[in-house]
């Protein structure tokens, strides 16, 4: 064990230079993708929207992502990641300034499919990048911390959003999102290269990133019960993390009565609350549960905290303990992407970990974050918000017992870099 901690390699400074660069673009991917549902009323009285129509100008940019982001991802580990990431962040960014002048709710639809067809591989090619960079023994830390990420962008997009929204109109809103975002893909590019970053992957005691011009063996993506197991487990969990963000600054805005900025600066609160149990989880992954059937342990116990917390909040009347209660909840919403993202990154190899991720994102998508808005919006215009919100815990009892199923298996998963 001496000889092992003595050979770890150290952190290297540019590192953190491109984890903040790509971290800040994941922010303007969320705050792009977030900032509608900050105007969800403003919407709805404008255009006489119903609550289904409003969740599919939410769930259609993961729809997007579902759909894309395996083949661009595939695309960027051929092409190369650094100038694939610069183009997803242009085009989501003119996506955005589209939305900004939408006449109706048609072009506002197309608007937010381009907006998902620009963010449909930056999660998983922007994840490849920064764990590249580092030691494999953060991988569970720096995958919850960059999902983290999209949670912070979700927390900017909400609150700005309803702040400008509120004060200046919702395009003002759109389009001071759409243009910070076009800033920093500019900048991007001037400070991180291919060549470095495939030095630094070499310096971190890693196979070094370098473009791919082969295919991947595809079957090494789904190798193994407990690498399919945290696909779909993911995917489940995050029904709630995409539902919770898409509905609660309008939930409070019906069942608390705020106005827009008031019902928008009070989610982004819990919006944080995830994002720090995002990465507080993944903390505790990495430290104390590393090995693959401790990893899919603890991401059940996640899941279950996170269903029974959110079915007692939403069972008590409005007030303030359904407020603490849902800040308990949420805190456990993303909890397992720590964990999951760390099993995917130790069961396949590191050339493909672009591919690997994406694949763990359109799980995320097609299960969790794309039907999360949409059903629920679905649901609540027949039972009404709370009671579409209320069968959410399902989703996480569901992703609890895919967790479990992979226990079996998992003493006997390979890791291929770990």
């Amino acid at each position: 064990m001496t000889d092992i901690a003595i050979s770890r390699p150290k952190v290297q400074v540019y590192a953190w230079v491109i984890f903040a660069l790509t971290f800040g673009l994941l922010i303007s991917d969320y705050m792009a993708r977030q900032v509608l549902n900050a105007v969800f009323p403003l919407l709805k009285a404008e255009w006489a929207l119903s609550d289904s129509q409003l969740g599919l100008l939410s769930g259609v940019v993961a729809i997007m992502v579902g759909l894309l982001t395996f083949p661009l991802s595939l695309a960027a580990d051929r092409w190369g990641r650094v100038k694939s990431l610069t183009a997803m962040a242009v085009l989501w960014s003119l996506a955005t300034l589209l939305c900004a002048v939408a006449a109706n709710y048609e072009q506002m639809l197309a608007g937010r499919v381009l907006v998902g067809v620009g963010e449909a591989a930056y999660g998983s090619v922007g994840i490849a990048v920064v764990v590249s960079a580092f030691p494999s023994r953060l991988r569970a830390t720096l995958s919850a911390a960059f999902m983290a990420g999209g949670l912070l962008g979700q927390v900017l997009g909400v609150g700005i959003g309803g702040a400008v929204a509120a004060a200046h109109g919702w395009r003002m809103a759109f389009m001071i999102i759409a243009l910070s975002g076009l800033a920093l893909a500019i900048l991007y590019p001037i400070l991180v290269g291919e060549q470095r970053l495939a030095r630094l992957s070499a310096a971190a005691g890693q196979e070094p990133y370098e473009r791919k011009r082969a295919l991947p063996n595809i079957g090494s993506l789904f190798a193994g019960r407990t690498l399919k197991c945290a696909y779909v487990g993911s995917g489940l969990q995050l029904f709630v993390a995409g539902a919770l963000p898409a509905w609660l600054p309008t939930y409070f805005n019906r069942y608390y009565e705020l106005p827009v900025d008031g019902a928008a600066s009070l989610a982004a609160l819990y919006l944080a609350i995830c994002g720090i149990g995002m990465v507080a989880c993944g903390v505790i992954s990495d430290r104390l549960f590393s090995r693959p059937e401790q990893r899919v342990m603890l991401a059940a116990a996640y899941s279950i905290g996170c269903a029974i917390l959110l079915a007692v909040a939403l069972a008590v009347p409005a007030g303030p303990a359904q407020l603490a209660l849902l800040g308990l909840a949420i805190f456990f919403a993303a909890a397992t992407a720590g964990p999951a993202g760390a099993m995917v990154a130790g069961l396949t190899p590191a050339a493909i970990h672009g591919t690997a991720f994406a694949t763990l994102t359109l799980a995320n998508n097609f299960l969790g974050l794309a039907p999360g808005p949409i059903v629920t919006g679905w649901l609540a215009d027949r039972v009404g918000l709370l009671g579409a919100l209320q069968v959410l815990p399902l989703a996480s009892v569901a992703a609890a017992l895919v967790f479990l199923f992979a226990r079996k298996s998992s003493r006997a998963a390979v890791a291929f870099a770990e």
